[in-house]
């Protein structure tokens, strides 16, 4: 009887613990980006820290939409993506795409609105700057 009543009462003390615990998610959302090559009617970058994602929705405008639809038959005017992303000495990085010895990445600045690629070709690391954003939002959820 008495092991019952000692496991009802550690029940009842982990349920009010994490009833009471609460969760922050830091997310930042990029809008309103422009882009050094293509012209959007949507841009934008949604980085959820928490949940280590990075989600791009965009739109290509008419113009841009036919440049890429006439080598590519899979492109659709409107579109969203989804990579994992990390965060490293203040910097967030998209995981790497590519080979060992050639890849790419998405890196942000947590509190600048430029979107910058990062390119590797055999340890030389190259850096340029793919698009800047109007309009930078920073939300901490709580739940």
């Amino acid at each position: 009887m008495k092991k019952n009543n000692l496991k009802k009462f550690f029940f009842v003390i982990a349920t009010l613990i994490f009833s009471f615990t609460e969760s922050y998610s830091e997310i930042i959302v990029l809008s309103k980006c422009d882009h050094k090559e293509d012209v959007f009617l949507k841009n934008e970058y949604i980085l959820n820290l928490n949940e280590s994602l990075m989600t791009r929705n965009y739109v290509y405008n008419e113009k841009t939409y036919q440049k890429y639809k006439i080598t590519d038959l899979s492109i659709k005017k409107s579109n969203t993506y989804v990579r994992n992303i990390y965060e490293e000495n203040g910097k967030i990085f998209t995981l790497k795409h590519g080979y060992p010895q050639f890849y790419t990445q998405i890196l942000f600045y947590k509190e600048k609105p430029e979107i910058f690629m990062k390119s590797v070709l055999n340890d030389i690391e190259g850096i340029s700057k793919i698009s800047t954003c109007k309009k930078i939002e920073k939300f901490d959820q709580q739940s």
